[in-house]
């Protein structure tokens, strides 16, 4: 029946009416005083708004209203972290309030008004969301629940026993001084593997055992890994290295040996060279015995230092062992390179001395040091290297790489009102790094080194 020109359709009337009714009755839901939803069961308001809530079983706050608290305990979605105290049966109870809501949402969506009457056509997906909403969810909808809260739980369990883990790995680290680099090492990664096979119940190993019956049985498969490279060296041939190591004062000398070959590098043996007096004969001596102990037909070459006793001794070896060279160490020519360059260019030895110069005031004091850090986002000026001549040049390319922010530094506020710069080392030092001479003769020096 038509309606009057000045009245609504009757339909209009009754959905306004309806969304009226609908608002009224779901508005005071969480307004002061009137709160009846589930969540306020479980919750406290902390403002005394319906926006921050905290749970009563883990007392954290969480902000963004009852639903989002609601996934908080039901340990569902992203937007807030699941309550790891939550009683199962509050959990199971919030998480089927949240699937009945979706189930309606989800109806809604697949339900389609057609324009010429007031006909509903339903999807199939539509018909069974709203058969489970009738009828209630269907076994297998009940177990992908029951899966997917288990599966939510299963998750928080392993996060706390990682973090578990973790904690205490880095207490071993710290409490017994083990530098980081060891998380590096394969052995780290292969030993936590095979802790986490074993399982629960997993019994470490005791002092005893790892000086007794362990060692010995390391010790054995050590000798059987050498023997794969024995074989691999009577295949394709190998090179033997030598390195020599010195205390600062001179009073003790180790001479190690190591195996090259395709298969890998191997630790041979190290000797006491302390009491021996390091003439060409006896380093000749040393080596043609590592030499034999090798097998002079699978030795290709020796590697040693490019000092000059080292070098007679080669010779030496050369002439005994006729199916062998000996090489010197390309690593000592250039150290022995550098080292020239430093002691006999004056160009080179005047940049480095600056850069020591520049590098020893400014880490000599913690207040520079720290302003040094702002300028240069924490990164440091020195950059040792295995040699002391490697070092100076390794230096040299920090200063260059960092002349901008040393400028700055030197150039900024801080810098001029600081009881440094009214020295005369501060002055000095200033001068050397605003003026471009010294940069230049650090460039010139890195071409010629590099």
């Amino acid at each position: 029946m038509a309606s009057g020109s000045g009245s609504a359709p009757l339909s209009s009337i009754d959905d306004r009416g309806e969304r009226v009714q609908a608002r009224d009755k779901i508005s005071p839901k969480n307004s002061y005083g009137l709160r009846t939803d589930v969540a306020w069961e479980h919750g406290v308001s902390v403002d005394g708004s319906s926006r921050n809530i905290q749970c009563k079983y883990c007392l954290n706050v969480y902000k963004g209203g009852t639903t989002r608290f609601k996934h908080h305990l039901a340990g569902i979605g992203n937007d807030a972290r699941a309550c790891n105290v939550v009683p199962d049966d509050v959990k199971m109870k919030i998480y089927k309030i949240l699937h009945d809501f979706n189930t309606k949402k989800l109806k809604k969506e697949n339900t389609t008004k057609y324009n010429g009457d007031r006909g509903v056509q339903i999807s199939e997906s539509g018909k069974r969301k709203c058969d489970e909403l009738v009828e209630g969810p269907s076994e297998a909808s009940a177990t992908r629940a029951k899966r997917s809260i288990q599966s939510n739980h299963n998750n928080t369990f392993n996060k706390c026993l990682t973090e578990d883990a973790c904690l205490d790995i880095a207490s071993f680290f710290y409490n017994n001084e083990i530098p980081f680099t060891a998380v590096k090492s394969e052995e780290f990664t292969k030993m936590c593997e095979s802790i986490s096979r074993h399982g629960l119940g997993f019994k470490p190993p005791s002092f005893h055992d790892l000086r007794g019956k362990l060692l010995k049985k390391k010790v054995e498969m050590t000798h059987k890994v050498l023997d794969e490279h024995k074989a691999s060296w009577r295949k394709t041939g190998c090179t033997i290295t030598t390195d020599g190591w010195t205390d600062r004062r001179r009073r003790m000398t180790i001479l190690n040996f190591f195996v090259n070959s395709p298969k890998g590098t191997v630790f041979l043996k190290s000797i006491d060279a302390s009491s021996i007096c390091k003439t060409s004969e006896k380093i000749f001596q040393i080596v043609d015995e590592v030499v034999e102990e090798v097998g002079e037909e699978n030795v290709i070459q020796v590697i040693t230092d490019n000092a000059a006793n080292y070098k007679a001794a080669g010779e030496l070896l050369m002439q005994k062992r006729k199916r062998l060279y000996w090489t010197p160490c390309a690593a000592h020519c250039i150290n022995l390179m550098l080292k020239d360059f430093e002691k006999k260019l004056p160009l080179h030895k005047e940049a480095i001395a600056q850069g020591k110069k520049i590098t020893t005031y400014i880490y000599s004091t913690v207040g520079l040091k720290t302003l040094l850090h702002q300028f240069t986002g924490g990164a440091d000026l020195i950059r040792p290297g295995t040699t002391q001549s490697a070092s100076s040049y390794l230096t040299l390319g920090c200063l260059q790489d960092k002349r901008g922010a040393l400028i700055k530094m030197f150039a900024d506020l801080q810098w001029k009102n600081s009881q440094f710069a009214k020295t005369k080392m501060g002055k000095d030092i200033e001068k050397l790094i605003i003026e471009k001479g010294f940069w230049n003769d650090v460039l010139n020096c890195l071409r010629g080194a590099y």
